[in-house]
Parts: C-alpha cells; sequence; structure tokens
C-alpha cells in the first residue's frame, strides 16, 4: 500500500496489545479509510460490517432498514438461529453473543465501517453502542473494535470529544490525509500512469490527494483526456459527485454546500461574522458546527491573517475537487465533452493554475520548510492581503518564524524557469518595504519564490534569497 505507514504501524501496534482497544478512524470521503484496514488486517476481522448510505435515508424505515443490514451481517459470519432485532439495544446484544461464539482466546477484531450513517434520527445507536462498550467491550482484553466514518464531525462529536457515557472511551484517534505530492506520484506509477511531475502538480490541482480520483486516472490518456472523461464527457464517472460529497456526509447538506460555495468567491476567504452575514446561518451553535464538519472533513481551513489576531478568524475552501468543480463544471452553460483539452492555452485556465499552485502549496508547508532548511524551527503561515486608500498588495505566502526571520513567498506556475524584469522587481522592493514597516526591527524577511523549474539568473534575480522548486514539493 502507498503511504499510511504511520497509521499502519500504530493500527498493528493496538492490535498486539493484550488490551480493549477502541479505534476510531476518520477523514474526507474518498481518502482510502477502508482500504486502510483493509490493507493492514487482510483476512483477520472476526466481524465486520457497513452502514447503509444515508442518501436513502430520505425514505421512511430507515432505521429498520439499518438494523435488517446489521442483522445479515451476523448471520454471515457465523449468528445461530436468533431473532432479528428490533433496537439497535438488541442488535449489540447479538453480536456479543456472536462474539463470545468466536471467542477462542486470540484477538476478537471488530470493524464497523460508516459508523455514522446507521445513527439514524431517533434510532438511540448511540446510546447502544455506548451499552456495548462500557457494559461488555471494554472488560475484553481481546478485543480490538474499529470503528470508520466519512462524516468526520460525527465521529468527533460523538465518539471522541464525547461528553456523555463515551467519554473518554476511544482509545486511538486516526485522522486520515490525503495524499502528499510524494505519495500522489507513488500511486499512479504503481497504476502505471506514467505522468510528468507537472502534470502530477496539476491533477493534484485538480483531485487533491485523493486515492479514489487518482485511481480513475487511466494510464491510455494524457491528464487533459482524462479531466474530459471523468468530469465533462456525456456520461462523466464524476458528473455527480460534487452534490454525493456533501448529501452523503452531513445531515445537512445543502447549509454545507451554501458556505463552501461562499468561501469559494473570496481566496482569502471570510471571518465568521462575514459568513453569517453572507448566508444567514446564525454565528451560534449552527454556524459553529458547520464549520468545525467542513474543517474535520478537509473541506476548508482556518487562518489567522498576518497582523491580525484571533477575532479575524478567517475560513477558506482549500478541497481541489471542489475548487475546481466550482470554478469550471459548476459554470458551464453548455456541454463539451473536450472542455479541458480544448481549452488548455486559454488565460481563464492559466490564471486558474495561479490560484491552484498557491493552494497545492499551502498544503505541503512541511516540504517547502525543508527545502528552506527550517524543518525544525517552529513557524505561523498565512497569506497577507493589504487594501487600504493609501496602500494595495498582497503576499501569496508569509511564514513566520521562531528566528526572527519572515520568508515573503511568490508563488509562480510556469511551463518554464520564471524571469524576473525590472517592473516586477522594483513591485517586490515596494511590497518589502510596506512589510518591513509592519514588523519589528529585529525581523529580516527574505524574499523566496516558489516556482515550478526554478528562476533564471539575470541582473534582477538577486532579489529573491531563496528559491523553493516543484521537485522540492515532492520531498517525503
Amino acid at each position: 500500500m502507498i503511504g499510511r505507514k504511520s497509521e499502519q504501524e500504530e493500527l498493528l501496534r493496538r492490535y498486539q496489545r493484550n488490551k480493549a482497544e477502541f479505534v476510531a478512524v476518520y477523514g474526507r470521503r474518498r481518502v482510502g479509510k477502508t482500504t486502510l484496514i483493509d490493507e493492514t488486517f487482510h483476512d483477520r476481522f472476526t466481524f465486520r460490517h457497513a452502514g447503509l448510505s444515508p442518501v436513502e435515508g430520505k425514505k421512511k424505515g430507515m432505521m429498520s432498514s439499518q438494523l435488517l443490514h446489521f442483522y445479515h451481517s451476523l448471520k454471515d459470519h457465523g449468528l445461530g438461529e436468533e431473532n432479528e432485532p428490533k433496537t439497535w439495544l438488541d442488535a449489540f446484544y447479538l453480536l456479543e453473543k456472536l462474539l463470545d461464539q468466536k471467542d477462542n482466546g486470540q484477538r476478537l477484531l471488530v470493524f464497523l465501517d460508516e459508523l455514522p450513517w446507521m445513527d439514524t434520527p431517533r434510532s438511540g445507536f448511540v446510546t447502544a453502542l455506548e451499552g456495548f462498550w462500557n457494559n461488555w467491550g471494554c472488560h475484553r482484553k481481546n478485543l480490538m473494535l474499529i470503528v470508520c466514518g466519512s462524516a468526520s464531525s460525527w465521529i468527533l462529536d460523538q465518539l471522541i470529544n464525547n461528553h456523555g457515557g463515551l467519554y473518554g472511551r476511544v482509545t486511538c484517534e486516526i485522522r486520515l490525509s490525503p495524499f502528499t505530492l510524494s505519495e500522489c506520484e507513488q500511486f499512479l506509477t504503481a497504476n502505471g500512469v506514467r505522468f510528468s511531475r507537472y502534470d502530477i502538480v496539476q491533477s493534484y490541482m485538480i483531485f487533491g490527494g485523493i486515492p479514489f480520483y487518482l485511481d480513475a486516472l487511466d494510464s491510455r490518456f494524457s491528464l487533459a483526456q482524462n479531466v474530459d472523461r471523468l468530469l465533462f464527457s456525456k456520461n462523466a464517472p464524476f458528473r455527480d459527485e460534487y452534490d454525493r460529497l456533501f448529501s452523503s456526509v452531513f445531515t445537512n447538506p445543502e447549509a454545507m454546500k451554501t458556505i463552501v460555495e461562499l468561501l469559494f468567491t473570496r481566496r482569502a476567504g471570510y471571518t465568521r461574522k462575514e459568513i453569517s452575514g453572507f448566508t444567514g446561518v446564525p454565528t451560534g451553535g449552527a454556524l459553529t458546527s458547520c464549520l468545525k464538519a467542513l474543517e474535520a472533513s478537509d473541506f476548508i481551513d482556518r487562518y489567522i491573517p498576518f497582523g491580525q489576531g484571533k477575532r479575524e478568524t478567517h475560513y477558506k475552501l482549500t478541497d481541489p475537487f471542489c475548487l475546481f468543480w466550482l470554478h469550471f463544471p459548476a459554470k458551464m452553460q453548455k456541454k463539451d465533452e473536450q472542455f479541458w483539452s480544448r481549452h488548455q492555452a486559454t488565460q481563464t485556465v492559466a490564471t486558474w493554475r495561479g490560484f491552484a499552485y498557491e493552494n497545492v502549496c499551502f498544503q505541503h508547508i512541511p516540504q517547502i520548510k525543508r527545502a528552506l532548511g527550517i524543518s525544525g524551527v517552529r513557524t505561523l503561515q498565512s497569506a497577507w492581503l493589504l487594501r487600504n486608500e493609501e496602500e494595495n498588495t498582497q503576499i501569496d505566502l508569509l511564514i513566520e518564524r521562531d528566528d526572527h526571520v519572515v520568508n515573503a513567498c511568490e508563488i509562480k506556475f510556469y511551463s518554464d524557469t520564471f524571469i524576473v524584469d525590472k517592473s516586477y522587481y522594483r513591485e517586490l522592493l515596494r511590497r518589502q518595504s510596506i512589510l518591513l514597516e509592519k514588523l519589528s526591527p529585529k525581523v529580516a524577511v527574505y524574499q523566496t519564490l516558489i516556482s515550478t523549474f526554478g528562476m533564471k539568473r539575470n541582473e534582477y534575480s538577486g532579489v529573491f534569497s531563496q528559491v523553493v522548486r516543484m521537485d522540492d514539493l515532492f520531498e517525503e
């Protein structure tokens, strides 16, 4: 399996302990949670079950369907003649009977996939899970319970941060993040897809580090052809993916999409007050819940803009798939099955590449710090946008360091080496001068270029003291 080494090691370490373990694995939909569990444990499961998709939840009797599905899984794993459960308390009691039946002193491995889907309204599911673990499971030293779900906020609220009977019961939590560029390269190579790093970065701009999307790339086609096939063709496999991302993870998908689509309109993001004002979602618990859910599912990120306090915390959209979808497919008036192939040389796509590359860089801060030789230095990262009557300037990425240095990073996505001309040189000096006015005299500013293929040396290139190349982002 590509990547996930630390996660596998932790799962196996927990498996080998002579102690009851309650493990929660969560992360964005399609990120590979089930694959991680399957590849780590193969055929060692004593019992496994996956909840039914909530897309069907609009139909009456969803709780009964979930219970019947669970009962069928129990029967498939060897449960004897037992009546079909009518409640979740009954269902978990049958699970106890099955595990008792199979207990030979070896590790009992139970995997409940898409756990949040089982918790239908007024089903009493969490109470029953609490009873199963507190009354039975936690007393079995050979039991390892792994639960998994794409509804990350549910995992956090109902399990990890539970203030009731499940408080402190989760013994291990694993948040599974998207692949890095290096892991994407390994994954594509293993699938026989031979893209250049330039194209791998562009695929990351569209699909992010999501294994499910990368697995759909066909080695017979170019990246542009793959994008057309997956997103723009008549029967594009991902034509409904944007809506599914929300309907399958959130109980209030329309409210979540409203927030995401607002954040899409401004690269720097919005404050809580602004989000509430534009969407109508109250600034209290409702908005907090929405933002926490989106952040836990890796759709958005929060940061404090340079020079501002916590009250000015901004939330911005960072999920590459959502950003691409809203930028192109969602805006299309007419169907064009070869849209991406036809528009590669347009200014619209070139502009998008610049913004999207910035997002890729923000998602690879550890690699940038390593290239700068500051991996061990504590830092804060943000963009800087200054707009007032006197000045109008921005810096793509500021890295504030504990060693009294600020890296002012310019991010450029070019198909060739970047050339600094006289006007750009003067603009950089102007920005540096404005920035220095905002900093302590003890702080130095290092102009830093982050580009695809580096920089051509000329009489103006000395303005940059450090250069980070695209290849540096692929380092482990």
